[in-house]
C-alpha cells in the first residue's frame, strides 16, 4: 500500500511531525523538513493548508463561498505557502554541481547584488532586498557557477526567517559546499513588518553582515571586502 494511503484519518501535517519528532529533528519556521515528506504528500498538505485557511477566512468573518475576489483564496494561499515563499521548508537543496579549482585561484571574488525575499517569522510579513557574498577560495576550494549562488540563497530565504539567523544559515550552507579560506555576507532589506503594520515607517532598512574565516582575522581584506559593495540605500 501507497504510504499516503495509509493511516486514513490521519492529517499529513500529524504524520510529517511525528517523524520529524521520532528523528529527534527541528521543524522551525525556518528548518527544512523535505526529508520527513514522502512523495505524494505535500499535494496532500497543500489540501490541509486550504482547508485550514478557509477557518480562518470564516473566524474573519468573510464569506467566501458568496464573495468572488475571495471564493478561490484559501487554495492560493495555500499553495503561495508550500509552493512558492515558503517552498524553502519542503523541498530539497538545490543540486549545485562544484568544480576542483584547477588554477589554484586565490584572490577575492564577490557575487551580488542577489535580489532575496522572503517572509518574517513573527507576522508572515515580505522581507525584500539584496545581498553580496565575498570568498576567498583556496587551492581545496570547491568552485560553483555564480547563479548557483543565488540559487541557495532562494532556497534558505524561501522559508519564514528572521534577516539575523537567515544569513548565518546561508553562510553555513556556503561555508559547507565550498570550504573557502574566507566568506562573507552582508544583507540589505525592507521588512514590511515595521511599513505595513506597526510603526508604518516605510524608509527603515536592516543591514546585517557575517564574517568568516580571512575576513575575521584580516582587516584589510574586510574592508577591501565591504568598499567594493555599491553603497547600500
Amino acid at each position: 500500500m501507497n504510504p499516503v494511503e495509509q493511516d486514513e484519518g490521519v492529517p499529513v501535517s500529524v504524520k510529517i511531525r511525528e517523524r520529524v519528532q521520532a528523528a529527534r529533528k527541528r521543524f522551525h519556521a525556518n528548518d527544512n523538513i523535505a526529508d520527513f515528506i514522502q512523495p505524494g504528500e505535500l499535494e496532500l498538505l497543500l489540501d490541509e493548508v486550504e482547508e485550514k485557511m478557509k477557518g480562518v477566512l470564516s473566524s474573519l468573518v468573510i464569506d467566501f463561498e458568496h464573495d468572488h475576489n475571495t471564493d478561490n483564496t484559501a487554495r492560493r494561499v495555500a499553495k503561495m505557502y508550500l509552493k512558492e515563499v515558503f517552498q524553502g521548508r519542503y523541498v530539497t537543496a538545490p543540486a549545485i554541481t562544484e568544480f576542483p579549482n584547477a588554477e589554484h585561484l586565490n584572490e577575492l571574488m564577490i557575487v551580488g547584488p542577489i535580489t532575496v525575499r522572503s517572509a518574517c517569522s513573527h507576522h508572515f510579513c515580505p522581507i525584500m532586498g539584496k545581498l553580496w557574498i565575498g570568498v576567498l577560495p583556496n587551492e581545496h576550494t570547491n568552485v560553483i557557477g555564480l547563479s548557483k549562488y543565488a540559487r541557495l540563497a532562494e532556497w534558505v530565504m524561501g522559508r519564514p526567517q528572521i534577516q539575523e539567523e537567515a544569513v548565518v544559515q546561508l553562510a553555513d550552507l556556503i561555508q559547507q559546499k565550498t570550504q573557502p579560506d574566507g566568506l562573507a555576507i552582508v544583507m540589505e532589506a525592507s521588512h514590511f513588518c515595521m511599513s505595513w503594520r506597526g510603526v508604518k515607517d516605510v524608509d527603515s532598512k536592516m543591514i546585517n553582515s557575517v564574517m568568516r574565516g580571512s575576513f575575521l582575522k584580516d582587516a584589510n581584506l574586510r574592508r577591501e571586502f565591504l568598499s567594493l559593495i555599491p553603497k547600500k540605500g
